[in-house]
């Protein structure tokens, strides 16, 4: 059975970012992938900060990414980059952590200019982490999420189908009889 990590490098769990970590969560349960979540803003700032390999948090979430076959790496974009925060967790992950596992980057950002920095700044880290099997990124616009007036988000359809072809390639194979 596989195993997933969903990394999430947001800033907070009120935001548009939890929808889609929310709905990809929800997609792994109904394939029966067991999954996990790395919420980097809740790991001890002070250890990712000084870059302590040591810590007992960081040390405990890197053995999630060990152990899982599938990893989901979602991000906000801000200025043209991911998040500093996902950054310095990243810079604490083993030299060949993401060899052989399936990554899919996951970002939301204001305008489709932001695409390019998931091409040009988290795919090359990836990649240096050892990863080889890199999902097409999927991308969502602010305005594609909507904040609904009870606490919630709803996911544009049109975004949602986009999700869910790329996490459709990590389901397993079912027989047809």
């Amino acid at each position: 059975m596989s195993k997933a990590v969903i990394i999430n490098g947001g800033n907070t769990r009120k935001s548009r970012l939890t929808a889609i970590h929310q709905q990809v969560g929800r997609f792994l349960e109904q394939e029966g992938i067991g999954h996990h979540s790395i919420y980097v803003h809740e790991l001890p700032a002070i250890d990712l900060l000084t870059a302590n390999f040591a810590s007992e948090e960081i040390l405990g979430a890197n053995a999630l990414v060990e152990e899982a076959d599938i990893v989901v790496i979602l991000t906000p974009i801000y200025k043209a980059s991911y998040t500093g925060i996902l950054k310095t967790y990243l810079d604490l992950l083993p030299q060949k952590a993401l060899v052989d596992k399936r990554i899919v980057p996951i970002a939301i950002g204001g305008s489709l200019g932001h695409l390019l920095a998931i091409e040009y700044a988290l795919k090359p880290v990836l990649s240096v982490l050892g990863a080889t099997e890199i999902f097409n990124t999927v991308y969502f616009l602010d305005r594609q999420i909507e904040r609904l007036e009870a606490d919630g988000y709803r996911i544009d359809e049109e975004a949602e189908q986009r999700l869910n072809v790329e996490l459709l390639k990590l389901a397993p194979a079912k027989i047809i009889n």
